[in-house]
């Protein structure tokens, strides 16, 4: 499976629509990102990877004028931690889920993953020190038959989508940083160029 690449003309573009609808009403330059209106949900296990790849990804997509949600970076102390980040996933646009070597022992990684799954987003794995045939659900009998399942559906679901892979020891983070946003940012095109294509069909007349 290869993903469509789009000219660095289109990119910019889709970019200036992005800056042109933040700066639409006021304010809205230093406003922070609230769970209802994210773009990019940044799915990570915190020890292994919050420090480097996913808050670089942070703040990279925001200079790009995107919405990506990072617990660190959009929730403050008071927030219920599971009502914030599933509304946050439920209505974000693509999941970027970086599986590391701790990964899968948290199960907040494995419920926002399943989430994400479930919720039939458009996932953009980062396999970070891990290959995808090493992840694997530990059943060590703290989480509930049902959640199990779900959690080794979505990891197996994960493990057939093509992704980008990184290492620490020898890879560039700021490389695999902009590779990560450039496939965000196809995404997010492929998604609206669907959604003005069904408006399109909705509004053209029925010839009998």
């Amino acid at each position: 499976m290869q993903m469509q690449r789009y000219s660095s003309a289109a990119i910019v573009n889709f970019q200036r629509n992005f800056l042109a609808r933040l700066t639409a009403t006021s304010k809205m330059a230093n406003r922070v990102v609230t769970n209802k209106d994210c773009d990019v949900f940044i799915n990570h296990r915190g020890i292994d990877t919050k420090r480097t790849i996913a808050t670089l990804l942070y703040d990279h997509l925001s200079r790009l004028n995107l919405k990506p949600f990072l617990d660190n970076k959009n929730m403050k102390p008071g927030d219920k931690l599971f009502d914030n980040i599933d509304n946050a996933i439920r209505n974000c646009k693509v999941g970027v889920t970086v599986f590391s070597p701790n990964y899968c022992k948290s199960y907040f990684c494995l419920h926002e993953l399943a989430l994400i799954m479930e919720s039939k987003k458009k996932v953009i794995p980062i396999f970070c020190d891990i290959k995808p045939s090493q992840l694997r659900v530990v059943n060590d009998g703290n989480v509930p038959a049902k959640d199990l399942q779900r959690f080794k559906l979505a990891v197996e679901e994960a493990q057939s989508t093509v992704g980008l892979t990184f290492d620490s020891l020898k890879g560039n983070l700021s490389d695999v940083v902009t590779s990560a946003s450039d496939f965000v940012i196809e995404s997010l095109i492929e998604m609206g160029n669907e959604k003005q294509m069904v408006k399109s069909s909705r509004a053209s007349p029925i010839t009998l």
